[in-house]
């Protein structure tokens, strides 16, 4: 029996590009704007790369199977979007945006103070939200999308 090879966006130090959209949501109080949407693109990418290798990988597994190519394809992608962009990106940016109002509202402390907190706060709490939103969105897509591919598919590792 043989060692299955690391997955590249699961196993080593590219899967973190997902994680970018969240850095860039936690550095929106000290950075313009389209540097926030820059590590959107960023995130993306790692999404629709993930897809994209995940499609291949089904399509040497099952090449007289287009159907479960597609489904590899669409379920990566949607897992994905939705736990390493879309929430998590959410997430952080309400969770900046009440800790910059609060701290404006509830301290003294200068403008650059409260944005360095902010970015801090926001930092602090990626490691906190992964496994939570990963594990929702096993929920969703097993009580939803997957239910139409027939049998609830195994849900990709945590970004």
């Amino acid at each position: 029996m043989g060692q299955e090879e690391p997955d590249l966006y699961r196993d080593t130090w590219v899967r973190y590009l997902g994680y970018a959209n969240e850095v860039g949501e936690s550095f929106r109080p000290l950075v313009p704007v389209p540097v926030v949407w820059a590590s959107y693109g960023v995130a993306t990418a790692y999404v629709t790369a993930d897809a994209i290798d995940k499609g291949r990988k089904a399509a040497t597994a099952h090449a007289q199977d287009p159907t479960r190519v597609g489904v590899a394809v669409v379920d990566t992608f949607v897992w994905q979007s939705l736990a390493s962009v879309a929430i998590p990106g959410f997430t952080i940016n309400r969770l900046c945006a009440a800790s910059l109002a609060l701290l404006g509202s509830l301290t003294r402390w200068p403008l650059p103070v409260r944005r360095w907190t902010t970015t801090a706060l926001g930092l602090a709490a990626i490691p906190l939200i992964i496994t939570p939103i990963d594990r929702t969105v096993d929920f969703l897509m097993d009580s939803s999308l997957r239910k139409l591919y027939g049998t609830p598919g195994e849900p990709p590792a945590s970004h």
